[in-house]
C-alpha cells in the first residue's frame, strides 16, 4: 500500500480531532519521559545534556504540532468559534515561548506537559483537572 493510500485510509477511519489527540498525546508522553529529570537538574549543563538525549527532539515535534495548529486556526474557513480560536492561538504562542525557554535550559518542563496533556484530554472529551477543580 502506498503512503498516500495509507494516509487516506487513516483519514477515513479516524476523525481529525482523534488524529490530533493521538499525535499530541504521543508527543506529550515523549516530553514527559524527560520532564522529571530535566526539572530536577541542578545545573544548566545537566539540563542541556537531557535536551541532547532526546528532549530537544520531542520539544521540536511539539512546536511543529502547535505551529500547524496555529496556522489552521488562523485560516478564514476554520469552523471553531472566534473566541476559542483566539484562545488556542494564544496558547500556541505560549507553548512556543515556553519551549524556547526550556531549550535554553531556563524553564521547567512540567507546565508545558500539564498544558499539552490538558489539551489532549480536551480533544478526547475528558475535562481537565483544572476545569473540574474550578467548577
Amino acid at each position: 500500500m502506498s503512503i498516500a493510500a495509507y494516509k487516506q485510509n487513516i483519514r477515513e477511519v479516524e476523525a481529525p480531532r482523534d488524529i490530533e489527540r493521538r499525535v499530541l498525546s504521543r508527543i506529550t508522553s515523549d516530553i514527559e519521559r524527560h520532564a522529571e529529570n530535566f526539572d530536577a537538574a541542578e545545573t544548566r549543563l545537566a539540563r542541556l545534556n537531557i535536551l541532547a538525549n532526546g528532549l530537544a527532539i520531542a520539544l521540536a515535534e511539539n512546536q511543529q504540532f502547535w505551529m500547524a495548529l496555529k496556522h489552521d486556526l488562523a485560516e478564514q474557513d476554520n469552523l471553531l468559534p472566534p473566541d476559542l480560536r483566539a484562545s488556542l492561538i494564544s496558547l500556541a504562542l505560549w507553548v512556543e515561548r515556553q519551549s524556547n525557554a526550556i531549550m535554553s535550559g531556563e524553564a521547567k518542563v512540567a507546565p508545558l506537559v500539564s498544558i499539552t496533556r490538558s489539551v489532549a484530554d480536551g480533544l478526547r472529551g475528558v475535562p481537565s483537572v483544572a476545569a473540574v477543580e474550578g467548577a
